[in-house]
């Protein structure tokens, strides 16, 4: 198993129901805090930048 270099949002705090990050030869992965081990989603950077605006702009409009 590789052994990413995770990060964590400081939004998160000290929660356990978090989203870890890390990149990878171009690519971007994630997976969550309370399984690091278990399931990893791979996307490109352009792909998770179009879902968090996506995301953000869905929230502006309420």
């Amino acid at each position: 198993m590789i052994d990413y270099d995770w990060q964590k949002s400081t939004y998160c705090g000290q929660g356990e129901s978090c989203v870890h990050v890390a990149a990878d030869q171009g690519s971007i992965v994630l997976t969550e805090s309370g399984d690091p081990g278990g399931a990893i989603l791979r996307t490109s950077p352009t792909a998770l930048a179009a879902l968090i605006r996506t995301v953000k702009e869905t929230q502006a409009r309420g």
